[in-house]
């Protein structure tokens, strides 16, 4: 279980930087936060221990009224995000609701994290785009079905087409994390970190920033 507070941001596109050995690496920038401590989940009150962060501020007359007096017990304005992070109660005692949370709180430069986006929907999409599948032979008989999945392989037991057979359908707009990212730029003032290599998500696009679960040694 992942007992650490992350953060919410929005990706803004990709950029190139230069490395102290003269080497270029392509990067995301992602504008982070900063985010808002909304709500504090106590093992007495609700049976676990997390913290929800707000991420995004909104105008009042878009929230309703509910949630209006939700953003409202912790003094803060409405965010348009939400999202809650499972804690420890070590890591809970020490924010309290309305309290901000920025870049510079959690992450520095050269620290791993892992990202969760939304991929880019691809919409519907054949199996050789979606599953790499070879596609059939151009030769030797074959008519009209150069692109097709091939039989989908079923006699009278079961005689049905099994759940989970690959084939054609829509493509990406799935939830994608990738981990063991490395922070190669923090511009605090701005609330921008640079990130190695390639984000999921169209820009503009919600991301949630947390430490890596599984640095590698």
């Amino acid at each position: 279980m992942k007992n650490q507070i992350g953060m919410m941001g929005k990706k803004i596109g990709m950029t190139q930087v230069f490395n102290g050995d003269g080497t270029r690496s392509g990067v995301t920038a992602i504008e982070l936060g900063p985010c808002f401590v909304v709500q504090k989940r106590t093992p007495e009150r609700d049976g676990y221990c997390a913290l929800q962060v707000g991420f995004e501020e909104m105008a009042e007359r878009k929230a309703s009224r509910p949630a209006a007096g939700h953003f409202g017990k912790a003094g803060i304005a409405p965010q348009r995000y939400l999202q809650e992070f499972r804690v420890s109660e070590e890591t809970a005692a020490q924010y309290e609701p309305g309290q901000e949370i920025k870049v510079a709180d959690l992450f520095q430069m050269g620290d791993k994290i892992d990202i969760a986006g939304v991929s880019k929907g691809k919409g519907f999409s054949g199996v050789m785009r979606k599953f790499d599948f070879a596609g059939a032979k151009a030769t030797h008989g074959v008519h009209e079905a150069f692109r097709h999945g091939g039989s989908l392989g079923q006699c009278m037991t079961p005689g049905r087409v099994m759940k989970g057979k690959k084939m054609a359908g829509q493509f990406g707009d799935s939830a994608v994390t990738i981990q063991n990212i490395e922070i190669m730029r923090v511009f605090a003032a701005d609330n921008l970190i640079f990130v190695k290599g390639p984000v999921p998500g169209s820009r503009n696009s919600l991301v949630t920033v947390m430490p890596a679960v599984k640095k590698k040694r």
